[in-house]
């Protein structure tokens, strides 16, 4: 079983994920910021993973905290989740458009921390939500899950859909990634034979 619960407290931030890679979807979520919650929810349900996430942040100051810690947290609950890597795709990306917005998403579980993220925001925020802190989710996923990420938004005018398709195609490529592959069961998928 693909299951964790992982904490994650710091003076700034208290955080605790649980999730299931071999789910259906759900989501169960309180990250004090509404719209990191919405972005959560894309996850779940396009990566198929079910998903509890309670934080409780510094929220007072900003919202850079909880974002980044919940990326970060996030980020270590997939790298146990998924061990040793036996058995996996690897490998998986996703097109995703929504009117006239279209972001790709490639992910490689390598073991290897890189982030490309090339998104042009059309505007700063999308309600009270920073767009900036998009990137910081996303860094700290990577170099907590030791993944190489490249996200990249083809076009767009609508902020709330340029982050939306990011997250949904992320989703998806995550979903694609973990899937364990029949004809390498049992195998590390890595002529190097581990990641």
């Amino acid at each position: 079983m693909r299951q964790v619960d992982v904490t994650r407290n710091t003076s700034e931030t208290q955080i605790q994920i649980a999730l299931n890679l071999d789910g259906t979807g759900k989501a169960e979520l309180a990250s004090g910021v509404p719209f990191l919650d919405h972005m959560l929810d894309q996850i779940a349900r396009h990566g198929m993973i079910d998903l509890k996430v309670i934080a409780n942040g510094d929220t007072h100051i900003d919202d850079h905290h909880t974002v980044e810690d919940v990326g970060i947290t996030l980020g270590q609950a997939i790298a146990k989740a998924v061990g040793d890597k036996t058995g996996i795709t690897r490998y998986g990306y996703s097109y995703v458009p929504l009117d006239e917005t279209l972001s790709r998403v490639v992910i490689d579980f390598s073991g290897r921390p890189g982030l490309e993220f090339h998104v042009p925001f059309t505007r700063a925020r999308v309600g009270d939500f920073d767009v900036d802190l998009s990137i910081e989710f996303f860094r700290g996923f990577v170099n907590h899950a030791g993944v190489t990420l490249h996200i990249d938004n083809l076009r767009g005018v609508n902020a709330h859909h340029q982050i939306e398709t990011v997250f949904k195609a992320f989703g998806r490529a995550l979903r694609m990634a973990l899937t364990p592959d029949p004809r390498a069961a049992g195998q590390v998928p890595s002529t190097k034979g581990s990641l």
